[in-house]
């Protein structure tokens, strides 16, 4: 299991941090017009700024400047899937949420946990 979710090429990460982000702070991280570009799952703060899928006009757009926990549970890019509640997700889901946090945690640095997230565990 431990090369399941391995980088094709290694990526040196940063220490995680733990700062303080507002909401209102991850929603100005979407990539636009050069900005910084965040994507959170659980309430932690991944900058995902050098990859092109999740800057404007990317697959993934949908999810920057979001906590995405919910869509990414269910695999979807519908908007009105990209939210922070996971909690009630079914365990197949849940699954899915954890394999995705693996998978950004191998290849994004986590760069703060946003302000009030009560959706961590």
């Amino acid at each position: 299991m431990s090369g399941k979710f391995e980088p094709k090429v290694p990526v040196q990460l940063n220490p995680p941090k733990d700062d303080p982000i507002s909401v209102e702070e991850l929603a100005k991280a979407n990539g636009a017009d050069g900005e910084k570009c965040y994507v959170a799952i659980k309430g932690i703060v991944y900058d995902v700024t050098g990859n092109k899928a999740y800057q404007p006009g990317g697959s993934y757009h949908v999810f920057a400047g979001k906590d995405a926990s919910r869509a990414l549970g269910k695999t979807s890019t519908k908007a009105e899937d990209v939210r922070p509640d996971w909690q009630d997700l079914d365990d197949k889901e849940k699954s899915t949420l954890n394999d995705w946090i693996t998978f950004f945690s191998k290849r994004y640095n986590v760069v703060g946990k946003v302000e009030g997230a009560t959706n961590m565990e």
